[in-house]
């Protein structure tokens, strides 16, 4: 369960989140808005990234402000551009980088990796420069680097922003198939299809929150 209690975020003189107030246990949850909406922001808040000025954020009962460490180990975040996230030269050493704290002997860490890489298609490429990938093999490396840890919750901000129409479509069945409770920012409308729910955020505020097809009516209303 992620919970938001009159949530607000101010930066400067402005309110990016005013007095959001949200109950999200729903498996697959789209978060849609104008640039500049509070879309990214309230993303950020899940793990922690991001903290209110006011009001309360909690992850699986436990509140952003004070646990957000551990949030961390159960929350995987995928950001916009996934060359912010590969740290590694190859791909292999990429997702065996995200268990480095694990404690975990080399074997074990081996196994998961190849696990994971042969899950989303990518045990091909183990050994390939991982910055020499094309954009949608990147964000599929990303993704790995995140389920590797194997957590509870996964944020995606606009994963979709920087693919092709056949790796979009790649990233769209994959959400289908993940156990995890997922939460997707998202532009990208027809990803958003099927999703238990969807919130519309303008200027801070949630202005809408039900189906796909309710929640993306509203938008395109008050974009045109």
């Amino acid at each position: 369960m992620i919970e938001f209690a009159d949530v607000r975020v101010r930066l400067g003189a402005r309110d990016v989140l005013n007095g959001v107030t949200a109950a999200l246990p729903e498996r697959r949850i789209g978060v849609v808005g104008a640039n500049g909406s509070g879309k990214s922001t309230f993303a950020r808040l899940i793990n922690g990234l991001a903290l209110p000025t006011s009001g309360s954020v909690t992850v699986l009962g436990l509140d952003t402000r004070r646990h957000a460490a551990r949030i961390r180990r159960s929350v995987g975040f995928l950001f916009t551009d996934p060359d912010a996230q590969i740290v590694m030269p190859t791909v292999a050493e990429d997702v065996a980088f995200s268990l480095r704290r694990k404690g975990l002997a080399r074997e074990e860490v081996e196994r998961r990796v190849h696990d994971v890489l042969s899950r989303y298609g990518l045990a091909g490429h183990a050994d390939h420069p991982a910055h020499h990938l094309s954009g949608g093999q990147k964000q599929l490396l990303a993704l790995c680097s995140v389920m590797v840890l194997e957590p509870d919750i996964l944020v995606m901000d606009e994963p979709t922003t920087l693919l092709d129409l056949r790796h979009s479509r790649q990233v769209a069945d994959l959400l289908g198939e993940l156990p995890q409770q997922v939460l997707v920012v998202s532009h990208d409308l027809p990803l958003l299809a099927g999703f238990d729910r969807v919130l519309v955020l303008d200027e801070g505020r949630v202005v809408a929150d039900g189906t796909p097809d309710e929640a993306i009516a509203h938008y395109r209303k008050i974009m045109s």
